[in-house]
């Protein structure tokens, strides 16, 4: 597999800035990410209706930029895992991470024998379509695969200790309109409940050396959670960017 930078810069304590994608299943989509500074983007699978073939094609596509192809699978179940990282995946993400045991399972189905129970098929888009030592193919994907477990219940956050020391889990993640839902303040973003959830998980991330990520829909977010402790963070989705800067610009000009 090749080198995942995103994974390698989180180990080394720093940080790492992509987006997230929802709507523009494009060919050239990856390549302009890539030229606007992400360095991963994240296709997302839970709340599109994208199929195997059109994640296939994002991955293949932005495999041949300079980014790092991630996918949001839409629940823990194997082949919901198994099939983005065969397609090319360097890094899956998992929505609603409740416990350590589903944490290990996810673990499990991502990571080839002995750290896992992946399925093996070598030669295909995940290795390059290359030929080659399959230990050390073995080795590699194991090494260079991303897992994110996203926090983004109550009960997640009752047990993000124990998530966060799951071995093979690098960032813990959190979903804030899902963990303000199950909190039952939805959208209240500042209210207490929410800040000291996000500072349990952020804590807990400090203490068992994993990323804290999120996905921020401003700059001045941004900033003030990299100040907080989190190191990786989607700078917002295609849709919401596009429609944004659409209307700021129809807006001027009307004006």
């Amino acid at each position: 597999m090749r080198d995942n930078k995103v994974k390698r810069a989180l180990a080394r304590g720093e940080t790492s800035i992509g987006t997230m994608m929802f709507e523009f299943r494009t060919p050239g989509i990856g390549r302009i990410a890539a030229a606007a500074g992400a360095e991963f983007a994240i296709f997302d699978m839970e709340h599109t209706g994208w199929s195997d073939e059109t994640i296939g094609m994002l991955i293949a596509t932005s495999r041949a930029a300079d980014l790092v192809p991630m996918v949001r699978v839409p629940t823990t179940f194997y082949h919901l895992l198994s099939r983005p990282l065969d397609l090319g995946a360097m890094g899956l993400m998992v929505p609603m991470v409740e416990t350590p045991e589903q944490a290990r399972s996810i673990v499990e189905f991502a990571k080839y024998p002995p750290i896992g129970k992946r399925g093996a098929a070598f030669g295909v888009a995940h290795d390059d379509y290359l030929t080659g030592d399959v230990t050390a193919k073995i080795a590699s994907a194991n090494a260079e695969g991303l897992l994110i477990a996203q926090i983004e219940t109550a009960r997640g956050v009752e047990n993000v200790d124990g998530i966060a020391a799951t071995a093979g889990i690098d960032v813990l993640w959190i979903g804030h309109f899902d963990l303000t839902n199950s909190l039952g303040i939805p959208g209240q973003f500042n209210h207490p409940t929410y800040l000291e959830a996000v500072d349990r998980v952020v804590a807990a991330c400090e203490r068992h050396g994993k990323a804290a990520g999120f996905m921020v829909s401003r700059p001045a977010e941004g900033k003030a959670l990299l100040a907080k402790g989190f190191r990786i963070l989607a700078y917002w989705g295609d849709l919401w960017i596009y429609g944004q800067a659409l209307k700021a610009g129809i807006d001027a000009i009307r004006a």
